[in-house]
């Protein structure tokens, strides 16, 4: 049904219910100190920490919910009323999610830009009410023409509302004459009682009665890439680096690194992040596998930044110009994809920060400056910023830094560490930025406490690692992803990176060609956003010893990989990657973070798990379900039998259907029971279509 005079085409949401905008009359002035008549509590979407505004991205589907009850056994109806960015108001009635909860909760797909306002209404529904009690006791002879003359005048008060269309005035005016005819049956009467018409004339308006309104709450919708993508991880100076005849390396540049953005487009990813692009610093440079004797030949960790050629503002020399920089983003806007780069906010003992502001810095009692730790970890090459030394000149700086990448083209930022720097300044930082330019995203690298980590979503971070690389049982995903689509997705939209060059897990340190197939259909079907560290789809899985990350780990030296001879010789998972991200693109249900649904099998190795979007909410038109099944461990063959709530996607339990596997494209028919049979040598996933009927 409409709900504005404007075309469906240009509305800014998409829901299955929508009614159509009409005023509201509170029950009494608001005020804050009362409870509303009819009382409603938390209200989502919502954030827990400070005052800070939810979030979603354009074409995400969010559900607006609140607790809403009655005194007695009247019933209430519960209503959102929305505000788009360009003024744009809707109404959507809620649904009960589960009887006796009193949680209600309606579905919409938010297409525009900006900031939304929005507020719950509860009412009493007098219709509904009437139609309840003069469903029992009419049947049962209970007060029968008390019900009937009750119907009567409710059907009266709609007809006296002369902006109902005449149609609808007409039926309810035969069907209150039927109740007032003391000729009609019983049986007739609950006919009306029970007429589906008269109920979608009052669904569509209800009667209401002491009508009670919430307060108004913000909801900041952001660009669709704040929510959605797959991201790739290459260093610059590795793609196209030479080893000289004198055992020394000639340092890759963006020029030589553009070769290699067809073949990160070709797999299918979207947005590449490259680690710092800036000067190395010289003093403590770290040395292969993070040893101290650097050679002079050795080109240092991106991350200790700044040397005599420069700081944060500045490109290594080897890697080419600023010039060079932006050529290298316009290559990879051509080829449809966004450069995040990284913004790691440290300095090197020899950035031009050392000595123009040591204040910046903590100094020690021995008066050497403090350099970063994460015990057992010692970072000599890097000295951390004291934030409490100068905040405002901090700012001051980070700003003019950033400002300065997003005018080279840079409109993604993946930060390192946030956790280590004080929450205030990421809100003033991106509260500042993204009222410049709206469409830049922010990525917190922070791997850390479920507070400080929720926190910082909250605070403005559009995406966040999490620790999503370390749960690989079928019992911890389950918990993580329901938390993941669920309790958190209001505020935090997690990034599922299967690796990092710091992260080399034992799982797939141990688990073979099987556990990357495996950890990489996971993160690009449980979340829309994923990402790969270069080096995946090589199954490069040798570990440096007494740690979890890559043994001759490209942050302290080049890396040589003969990409097209892996493809070409089966060796590369590259295949796969492009597969799953073709599946991604075309299948929105995918592109979606809270409609995740866990479902079961027999097995403690069989994760079970479908993402589904109704037509009305999807940007094709068209609904879609996809369910995942995978074998979580990667030694094994498993036969096992899993179980659907199948009405998750419409068909009753019982009811078969029609499923396609999109990986090798077998056909099969399902109902809520069904064997499956995993090796983890070959087939460790089942990601499967479910076929709409017709």
């Amino acid at each position: 049904m409409a709900t504005t005079s404007r075309s469906a085409r240009s509305r800014p949401w998409k829901s299955a219910t929508s009614i159509p905008v009409g005023p509201t009359r509170s029950w009494q002035a608001e005020r804050s100190t009362e409870s509303l008549r009819i009382p409603m509590a938390k209200p989502t979407p919502s954030v827990p920490w400070g005052t800070h505004r939810p979030k979603a991205f354009a074409t995400e589907v969010v559900p607006f919910g609140v607790t809403a009850f009655r005194e007695g056994h009247d019933l209430i109806g519960v209503q959102v009323r929305l505000f788009s960015p360009s003024g744009d108001e809707s109404l959507h009635r809620l649904t009960p999610l589960l009887d006796g909860f009193d949680r209600w909760e309606a579905q919409i797909a938010l297409l525009a830009e900006g900031v939304w306002r929005f507020r719950f209404e509860s009412f009493g529904d007098d219709f509904a009410t009437w139609e309840h009690a003069a469903s029992l006791k009419i049947a049962a002879g209970v007060d029968t023409p008390l019900m009937r003359r009750m119907g009567a005048e409710l059907f009266d008060r709609a007809i006296a509302e002369k902006s109902r269309p005449v149609a609808q005035r007409r039926a309810l005016e035969a069907a209150a004459a039927a109740l007032r005819d003391d000729a009609a049956s019983d049986t007739a009467a609950l006919a009306i009682v029970h007429d589906p018409a008269i109920a979608a004339i009052f669904d569509a308006r209800p009667l209401m009665s002491l009508v009670s309104i919430g307060p108004e709450a913000e909801l900041l919708v952001e660009r669709e890439r704040a929510g959605v993508g797959a991201w790739y991880e290459f260093f610059p100076r590795s793609e196209g680096a030479k080893r000289l005849r004198d055992g020394t390396v000639k340092s890759g540049t963006f020029r030589t690194a553009i070769k290699r953005l067809p073949g990160v487009a070709g797999m299918g990813f979207d947005v590449l992040y490259l680690p710092p692009i800036h000067p190395i610093g010289t003093l403590n440079r770290k040395g292969p596998n993070n040893t101290l004797d650097a050679g002079p030949a050795d080109p240092g960790s991106p991350w200790a930044i700044g040397s005599a050629a420069g700081g944060h503002d500045t490109v290594h020399p080897d890697l080419g110009t600023l010039a060079d920089f932006r050529a290298f983003v316009r290559a990879a806007r051509a080829e449809g994809i966004e450069v995040a780069l990284d913004l790691a906010l440290q300095a090197a003992p020899d950035h031009p920060w050392v000595t123009e502001h040591p204040e910046w810095f903590t100094t020690l009692p021995d008066g050497t400056i403090a350099y970063a730790e994460n015990p057992p970890k010692k970072y000599q090459d890097i000295y951390p910023i004291n934030f409490d030394n100068d905040p405002a000149g901090i700012l001051a700086e980070v700003m003019r830094v950033v400002r300065h990448w997003i005018a080279q083209g840079v409109r993604i930022f993946r930060v390192d560490n946030p956790h280590t720097k004080p929450l205030q300044f990421w809100e003033q930082l991106i509260r500042t930025v993204t009222a410049e330019h709206p469409d830049v995203v922010f990525l917190a690298e922070a791997f850390t406490r479920p507070a400080p980590l929720q926190s910082l979503a909250s605070a403005g971070f559009q995406q966040s690692y999490t620790y999503f690389t370390w749960r690989n049982t079928k019992e911890q995903l389950e918990e993580f992803l329901t938390g993941l689509a669920g309790e958190t997705a209001d505020f935090l939209r997690p990034n599922l990176f299967v690796n990092t060059p710091d992260i080399l897990t034992e799982y797939l340190q141990f688990g073979g060609r099987a556990a990357y197939v495996i950890r990489a259909a996971i993160a690009a079907t449980a979340a829309p956003v994923y990402g790969v560290y270069a080096g995946y789809e090589l199954f490069e899985n040798v570990a440096r010893p007494g740690s979890e990350e890559n043994i001759d780990n490209e942050k302290y030296e080049y890396k040589f990989r003969d990409w097209a001879g892996a493809e070409a010789s089966g060796d590369s998972l590259a295949p796969f990657l492009r597969r799953l991200n073709e599946i991604r693109r075309a299948h929105p249900a995918l592109r979606q973070l809270r409609n995740l649904s866990v479902h079961w099998s027999d097995d403690d190795a069989i994760l079970v798990y479908a993402k589904r979007i109704e037509a009305e909410l999807s940007p094709t038109g068209a609904a879609d379900t996809i369910i995942v099944v995978v074998n979580t461990d990667p030694h094994s063959v498993r036969e096992t039998t899993v179980h659907l709530d199948t009405r998750v996607w419409g068909v009753e339990p019982g009811d078969v259907f029609e499923v396609e596997d999109l990986v090798t494209g077998a056909r099969w028919t399902w109902s809520d029971h069904n064997y499956v049979r995993l090796d983890a040598f070959s087939e460790p996933v089942h990601i499967l279509h479910v076929k709409e009927p017709r």
